[in-house]
This record gives C-alpha cells, sequence and structure tokens, in this order.
C-alpha cells in the first residue's frame, strides 16, 4: 500500500444529512432461504437488453447462461440457482414507470447445483483482453446503481493511458449500508478484485474513497490492501453526494471530467468496490454475477440488516427474511432516500442494481409543492454546478432545447435540489421527465431521419434509373442511326459499283458490235 498521504480536494456544494446507517450495521451479512421463484428481467444493465436462450419447461443449473448480449453494451445473465424454468413472459419490474418487462421465471429445485466452473490460478499471466473477456462472461454491470457493462469500463481502448484506477467506496446516501458491511466482511475478497482490474487496466495505483462515517470498513479495507503496493484506502469527508463518479474524482485528484466527458479521457476509471468483489468471483472462483448484498432498512422494517440476495428475488421474500414491515401499507422503495423510487409491486425482483430496499415513513409525499420563490438555494447546492432553477423552468415549460442549454444531461439526479427547496418542487422528477422527452424526440427524429434517407434513396434509385433507361434508348438509338447510316453507304457504293458494271458491260458491247 502506498505510503504517502493522499492529498483531499472539494467539490461545488452538497449536502450534510441525517445517516441512519447504524440500524442495519448491527449485525453481520447473512444470506435468505431461497425463495418460490426467481423473476430475471432480460434488462439489468445499460445499453441492450440480453436475448433468451432457454424456454419454458428448460432445467438449468446454477450459474447456467440463460440470456445472451445482444449488442456490444450488453451483457449475458446467469441462472441465480438451479431449477426450471416456468416462463419467459412480461412480469412488473422495479422502474420508476412501474413497467413490465421481458423476463425470465425460474423455480428452485432446492439443490443449488452449479455449473462446471473454471477459476483462474493466475491471472497476472493472462492477456487483459482475456480478463475482460471473463468480466463479460460472468454478466458483471457496475453495482454501485449504474449498471454499466464493468468489461466495457476496463476497456478503454489502446489510445487512453489509464493511471489511476477509483474504487468507490464512499455510500453517501443515508440508509444504504451494503457496500460498508462488504468492505467490513470481505475486504480481502475486494482488494483481489482490485489487483485484478490494474492488471487488465495496466494502471499505475489503486485509490479507494470511503467516508470517514465507516471506521470499520477503513480499517479492515487498509489492513487488506498493506500487502501490496500501488493501492491506497483514503478516508474522506461525509458530504452528500460524494458517492458520485465525478464528485469522487475531484476528491481524490483535484480533476474535472468535462462536459459530455468520460473519466477514461482524464486516466481515470471508476468502479465500485462490489463491482471490484464480483470481479474477484468471476475470475478467481469461475463464477457468474448471481447474487448480491442488499441493504433492507427502514423505520417501517421490524430488522434493518444486510442480506446476500439472489438476483431475482422478490421484493417481498428479501423484506419478509428480515422481519416484515411493520406497517403494511408502507412504500417499498428500490434505493436511498435521494436518488431511490417507488415500486408499484412487493413482487418485483431484485436486480444486479438494486442496493437497497426502503421502508418509511416519508412526509415529503404529503407536502403539496408551491411556486419557484427563486431564492436560489438548489444552485447553492448543486454538486455539478447547474442552474436547477433554469432547468426547471424550461422542463415544466417543455423547452427542451433552452434545458438543454442548461447542460440538463450533466445533472446526476442526486436529489440535493429537491431536499433543499422551500417550495417543495419535485425538481428531479422534472429533469427525468425532460431527459425522457429528449430521449423519445430523439428516437422520433431518428426514425424520420431514416425515413427520410429511404425517401430520398428511392428516388434516386428511380431518377438513375430513368436516367439509365434514358442513356440506353440514346445509345440505341444512335446505333440504329448508325447502321441506317451504314445501310445507305453500302447502297450508294453498289449503285457506283452497279453503275460503273452497266458502264462496262455498255462498252464491251460495242466493241463486240
Amino acid at each position: 500500500m502506498l505510503n504517502t498521504i493522499q492529498q483531499l480536494w472539494q467539490f461545488r456544494g452538497g449536502l450534510h444529512l441525517e445517516e441512519h446507517k447504524d440500524e442495519s450495521t448491527t449485525s453481520p451479512i447473512e444470506t435468505i432461504p431461497l425463495p418460490e421463484k426467481l423473476i430475471l428481467p432480460l434488462q439489468q444493465h445499460l445499453g441492450q437488453t440480453a436475448e433468451a436462450i432457454v424456454k419454458t419447461g428448460d432445467k438449468v443449473l446454477k450459474g447456467q447462461k440463460i440470456a445472451k448480449a445482444s449488442s456490444y453494451v450488453s451483457v449475458p445473465l446467469h441462472a441465480p440457482t438451479s431449477g426450471t424454468v416456468i416462463d419467459v413472459d412480461n412480469y412488473p419490474i422495479a422502474h420508476p414507470s412501474s413497467m413490465k418487462s421481458m423476463c425470465v421465471v425460474i423455480k428452485p429445485d432446492g439443490q443449488e447445483q452449479w455449473i462446471e466452473k473454471h477459476p483462474v490460478s493466475n491471472y497476472e499471466s493472462m492477456m487483459p483482453e482475456q480478463l475482460r473477456e471473463l468480466v463479460f462472461e460472468a454478466g458483471i454491470v457496475g453495482m454501485g446503481g449504474a449498471g454499466f457493462p464493468s468489461f466495457i469500463k476496463l476497456n478503454p481502448g489502446e489510445e487512453k493511458k489509464i493511471k489511476t484506477l477509483i474504487l468507490n467506496g464512499a455510500e453517501c446516501e443515508p440508509y444504504i449500508t451494503c457496500d460498508d458491511m462488504l468492505m467490513r466482511e470481505q475486504a480481502d475478497n475486494i482488494i483481489a478484485g482490485v489487483r485484478i482490474m490494474l492488471h487488465t487496466l495496466q494502471a499505475e495505483r489503486c485509490l479507494i474513497g470511503i467516508e470517514d462515517n465507516k471506521p470499520e470498513a477503513i480499517s479492515a479495507m487498509k489492513k487488506a490492501a498493506s500487502a501490496f503496493s500501488g493501492i491506497e484506502v483514503v478516508s474522506v469527508p461525509t458530504l452528500y453526494p460524494t458517492g458520485g463518479e465525478k464528485q469522487l474524482i475531484k476528491i481524490l485528484t483535484d480533476l474535472e471530467v468535462p462536459s459530455h466527458s468520460l473519466p477514461g479521457d482524464i486516466g481515470i476509471v471508476c468502479h465500485n468496490v462490489a463491482t471490484a468483489n464480483a470481479v474477484y468471483h468471476a475470475v478467481v472462483l469461475g463464477e457468474p454475477s448471481v447474487s448480491r448484498v442488499v441493504t433492507i432498512t427502514g423505520d417501517k422494517v421490524k430488522t434493518p440488516r444486510n442480506l446476500e440476495v439472489l438476483i431475482g428475488t422478490p421484493f417481498n421474500d428479501v423484506v419478509n427474511a428480515s422481519g416484515g414491515l411493520t406497517d403494511e401499507r408502507a412504500p417499498l422503495v428500490m434505493g436511498g432516500p435521494m436518488m431511490g423510487f417507488r415500486v408499484s409491486s412487493a413482487q418485483s425482483p431484485v436486480i444486479k442494481t438494486c442496493n437497497c430496499i426502503l421502508a418509511r415513513e416519508d412526509g415529503s409525499h404529503h407536502e403539496r409543492h408551491m411556486p419557484c420563490v427563486r431564492c436560489g438555494k438548489c444552485a447553492e447546492v448543486c454538486p455539478v454546478n447547474l442552474l436547477p432553477q433554469q432547468i426547471y423552468w424550461h422542463a415544466h415549460a417543455r423547452d427542451f432545447d433552452k434545458a438543454q442549454d442548461y447542460k440538463l444531461f450533466d445533472c446526476i439526479e442526486c436529489g440535493c435540489c429537491d431536499y433543499v427547496c422551500p417550495s417543495h418542487i419535485p425538481l428531479v422528477q422534472y429533469y427525468r421527465f425532460a431527459k425522457t422527452e429528449i430521449w423519445v424526440q430523439e428516437q422520433e427524429k431518428q426514425k424520420s431521419d431514416i425515413a427520410r434517407q429511404r425517401h430520398e434513396f428511392r428516388q434516386f434509385r428511380l431518377e438513375r434509373e430513368k436516367s439509365e433507361r434514358a442513356e440506353r434508348h440514346k445509345k440505341k438509338t444512335e446505333q440504329l442511326n448508325k447502321s441506317a447510316d451504314k445501310d445507305k453507304k453500302q447502297e450508294a457504293i453498289q449503285a457506283a459499283l452497279d453503275r460503273v458494271k452497266a458502264k462496262r458491260d455498255a462498252q464491251q458491247e460495242n466493241k463486240n458490235q
């Protein structure tokens, strides 16, 4: 581990929030019993939806691939346990829109029978592209909530030299403690995953940022990293949203990721601590991503805790494993109070990006929002240095071009502006609405452009065919004219020859007389 003391910087804005983390860290991580069924959405990551390769009635083993990647920005999906596929259809999923999505439903057989594993004993002897392929085949995505396919972030391209790997252990949002408990209990596995990532990226160093309200996690990670050079565990101030990718980069390096750019453009790659743990399982143990640690917490949960949960487990089963709710009417939120969203069904399944299930009394839902008073508090706390008030006005007026002029897509939807707004305006909801509308319009524009291009190409083809026909007709006419001229010339020559012959015959006849 590096012996130097890492200098820290500060990002703009942010909030000090009530943490509510002690409630779920009083007991170690436990594994819940197998549910009656597992519901596995094919869309669990950013990018293209995976394609199912199993059908109803198929028997599957734990870790078996049940869906293949459909494009480059996609990853496969695996069976979290052995059992039988009982359905492949649309089911409700955890999504802000309460949408349904295509899912593979598996009924466990209770055997937990694994596929044949292929662990790697010496990853340092492997090429980076081979390790990336293992991460891809394991179906690993960013487990901090973003869900971007991890193998892509481990492949910055030959033109980009990655100097620093940043491991995000900040876990800044209130209530959520799954990363904290994971670092306390499985620090050695996380550091092993870090070393694999460093080798894959050919990076020089790793900075592991952990907020200073997690002393046990910091101590465990420092102990696990102490034997390895190039890895430094850094305690950072507790301030929301320190766990934001760009904010943590600023704190640890004083570098800022430009708008519309990626960390890789400035020589940095960020991953979550849970993602590093998943990489360890994929490479060293030969196990794909089939489970994760989830925090179940809130004042309506009887026994807040952290549980190791199979992907696809219905929320209701996870809550029941924590003793159930004190109020069955309490809404369930996937994620934390700042960036999470309410789920429409308790049967919604846990996915790879689900780090928390929250059930609490939330008074903000009962607050009626009032007109904006232009106090400017939203701009003061914005960690991205935006003007939330201006974006809100333009989003509310559906003037999306203006909203983009104010850097709408730089918004990380952290909810700081919502939190401080004295008028209780749901600002982030307006930003999400505007982004969705812009994406829909862009898709419609793309469809329109494709239709226009097809029409223009058809017109071009018709004009080309017409021109080609005219050219062929012209050439044929010219050939016919040339042929006619040639025939006339031949006739004239023949007539001249006939006249000469007739004259010669006449002269010969005169001589004979």
